[in-house]
């Protein structure tokens, strides 16, 4: 018969335990950490070398070893402290879809000492601009696609330096390209000798805001840590939920592989598959887009092991042509968050993969990735559930005032943990409105079970979740305001059971526009990333409905669009 939760959690986190669990202050405030928690991201980085020839990325035909990769990131370390003046703290930006050079310039900067700025790939030059301006970036490492789209804007920046990955010509005067940069650097490449504490400031996520303007999320090396051994906790916990033994650490183990088909530049991408596939020698295989086709191609190519990222792309991969086809037998772990997931999604994928445990969990970029997990026999029993905290967090449902509600009702998820970021990078008030005590206020509506299963309800903040992608409504309404001809705008979701939700907008018009739909999706276009522009915009003369306070009943106009969109749910 398999352990309960609460047996597991006492087993695993007892006094000398794998998973020992201490109490520490941090910030002044008494919070709960895992005790073996590595002490920096450098160390890790280190460690990762102990996997010698080992695959570590591959993208393509290409494929780098764990040695390689750890002499190409040490030699750049090394040339980001001596060639660029990056000391300990200062913020180096990436912005460049899922490349190797991805990775390399990453674990380059952690090692120098740098705080890591992730930047959205996706977003247009002025986005771009906007968050290396507000993190205060020194150095920028691009591919050529974000280069040529900050090319207006970079003589403003007063960056130390561009350099720019896979340049298909050359690059622009000051610019340096990345190979010649890192070069191929010897058995003797070293990293910069840094001293790192736990607490010390490791990465800045952006996360967008409901004023409109994204918040760069301070995580620390705990914050990225501390979700490592979470991590592997979760991993255990199913397990032995399901009544399976665990591997012989003396037993040698065949080499994980995972299909990244999430961003690197999302916490899920980096804190959940990066870093610990870095950690654990696992391979890591990137795909240049997101396609189904090319997943299932890769899948059976790289005898992957694990894949997922958001629902949809699971959904895409279950329902394609060619899913029969081929040899799918490698696979063990199917796993997914970032949006909600019908229950029906855990029956395909069993019918699918008998032999396959799938799994999701719920986390923030506050969060630094893992907050609660569901998986194997717990995540067949609730599906609808996102899991139970790992035993280093603390969760509560609470009302407006902040007082904790019973078992069973609904308010607004808070967390507490050592995963919690410091706060917002340079806006103290934000940082305020959003962590009191200790505990983040999630902004998701949610209730907890007797059993201490979380299940998110809704969301509090004015966001939807387009395929994984937060789209938060103020800034896309926003940008629908600055349209001449646009006097109120409501941007709500259109649910589509594969992305999840998709965005649609309902505006009123002055009187003598002759504005079409698509002028409108236009102009969104030419100022947000694409996945934030509407599918669908109705235009109405009339008013939009208002409640007594004059806020605008979104609520009804969902289903006032939904029902005038024939493809909703498709």
């Amino acid at each position: 018969m398999a352990l309960s939760i609460a047996e597991i959690h006492k087993m695993l986190t007892a006094p000398g335990a794998p998973f020992e669990i201490a109490e520490v202050e941090i910030r002044g405030i008494k919070t709960r950490v895992w005790t073996n928690t590595l002490p920096s991201l450098r160390v890790l980085f280190d460690l990762s070398r102990l996997h010698g020839d080992k695959p570590f990325l591959v993208y393509e035909n290409e494929r780098i070893s764990f040695e390689q990769h750890w002499r190409r990131a040490a030699h750049l370390a090394s040339a980001l402290a001596r060639d660029f003046a990056v000391r300990k703290g200062d913020r180096v930006a990436i912005a460049m879809r899922n490349f190797p050079e991805w990775s390399v310039a990453f674990w380059a900067i952690a090692a120098a000492g740098g705080v890591v700025v992730p930047l959205n790939a996706w977003w247009t030059g002025e986005e771009l601009d906007y968050g290396l301006r507000d993190s205060g970036s020194a150095v920028l490492f691009a591919d050529d696609e974000r280069a040529e789209r900050l090319a207006p804007y970079l003589p403003g920046l007063g960056l130390r330096s561009v350099v720019v990955a896979r340049a298909r010509g050359k690059v622009a005067p000051g610019q340096l390209r990345f190979e010649e940069v890192v070069g191929t650097p010897g058995a003797d490449a070293k990293p910069p000798d840094v001293a790192l504490d736990l607490e010390d400031d490791a990465t800045i996520f952006y996360t967008s805001g409901t004023t409109g303007r994204p918040k760069g999320a301070l995580g620390t090396h705990r914050n990225i840590c501390s979700n490592l051994t979470s991590l592997a906790f979760a991993q255990v916990r199913g397990a032995l939920r399901s009544g399976l033994a665990l591997p012989s650490p003396t037993e040698p183990q065949s080499q994980s592989a995972q299909l990244i088909s999430v961003p690197f530049f999302h916490a899920t991408g980096c804190h959940a598959i990066l870093v610990s596939n870095t950690a654990f020698g696992g391979k890591l295989v990137m795909m240049h887009k997101w396609d189904p086709e090319r997943a299932l191609e890769l899948i059976e190519r790289e005898r992957i092991t694990s894949f997922g990222g958001v629902p949809a792309m699971v959904w895409q991969v279950l329902e394609s042509p060619s899913f029969s086809k081929r040899d799918l037998s490698s696979v063990t772990s199917v796993g997914y968050g970032g949006a909600p997931a019908a229950p029906e999604l855990v029956r395909r994928i069993k019918e699918a993969f008998p032999a396959v445990s799938p799994g999701n969990g719920y986390g923030l970029t506050e969060t630094s990735s893992v907050t609660t997990y569901n998986g194997g026999e717990d995540y067949v029993r609730k599906p609808e559930s996102c899991g139970v905290p790992v035993p280093v967090c603390d969760v509560k449902v609470v009302d407006p005032k902040g007082s904790a509600l019973p078992v069973g009702e609904v308010g607004e998820l808070w967390i507490k943990g050592p995963n919690v970021v410091k706060g917002y990078w340079n806006n103290p008030e934000a940082t305020a409105e959003t962590f009191t005590g200790g505990w983040l206020h999630s902004g998701d509506l949610a209730k907890i079970d007797e059993e201490g299963f979380v299940y998110i309800v809704d969301r509090a903040k004015d966001m939807l979740i387009r395929a994984g992608e937060n789209v938060y409504c103020v800034e896309v309404e926003s940008v629908l305001y600055d349209h001449p001809a646009v006097m109120d705008a409501a941007v709500v979701g259109i649910p589509h059971r594969v992305l999840g939700e998709e965005v649609g907008a309902v505006v009123q018009v002055t009187p003598s526009s002759r504005v079409t739909e698509d002028d409108l999706r236009k102009h969104v276009a030419a100022r947000l990333a694409g996945f934030k522009v509407p599918v669908k915009i109705e235009i109405r003369q009339d008013p939009l409905p208002r409640n007594a306070n004059g806020k605008i009943l979104k609520r009804q106009l969902k289903e006032e669009l939904i029902g005038t969109d024939s493809s909703a749910t498709r």
